[in-house]
């Protein structure tokens, strides 16, 4: 018997820094994670790279025009199908360039945008984003978060 192919999603996110600070949304309304704070990210569109899914989506997002010589890859990871998602590869990329001012531009699917130090992360943040401010300076460029992981933080629901 032939094994289907993984068709797992693509999904980008682009950490804007400033002054030592990091942009985070919280999530409300989607249905996924609500309540929980990440940074400006989306899925990767057919015919579109990652870097490029992370500049549409700050300027979808928060209103911010990023160039792309601006951004820089700094961690992937990979997420097995832990609940009625599919499996994720997680482009990461930060910044501190951008032109604009930071803005709620979905209100409808975030409730709040706040700066904050990587000493000060709020304790209610998706968990592949957590692993991201992790290697933001500590040198880990892949990680893998397993099914035994998700099921210790609750994110495990097949």
């Amino acid at each position: 018997m032939k094994k289907e192919r993984n068709k797992a999603i693509p999904a980008a996110y682009l950490f804007l820094e400033k002054e030592g600070r990091y942009l985070l949304a919280r999530r409300a309304n989607t249905g996924y994670e609500d309540g929980s704070y990440q940074v400006p990210s989306g899925h990767v569109e057919e015919g579109e790279l990652p870097s490029e899914a992370a500049i549409r989506e700050a300027k979808e997002e928060v209103g911010v025009e990023v160039s792309p010589e601006d951004i820089e890859l700094f961690f992937v990871s990979y997420r097995p199908k832990h609940d009625d998602t599919d499996d994720y590869a997680d482009f990461y990329f930060k910044t501190s360039k951008w032109k604009g001012d930071v803005r709620n531009m979905e209100p409808r699917k975030c409730d709040d945008l706040k700066w904050a130090s990587l000493d000060a992360l709020p304790e209610n943040m998706t968990l592949h984003v957590r692993e991201a401010f992790g290697a933001l300076h500590g040198g880990v460029f892949y990680r893998e978060i397993g099914l035994e992981e998700l099921k210790r933080e609750g994110l495990y629901k097949l």
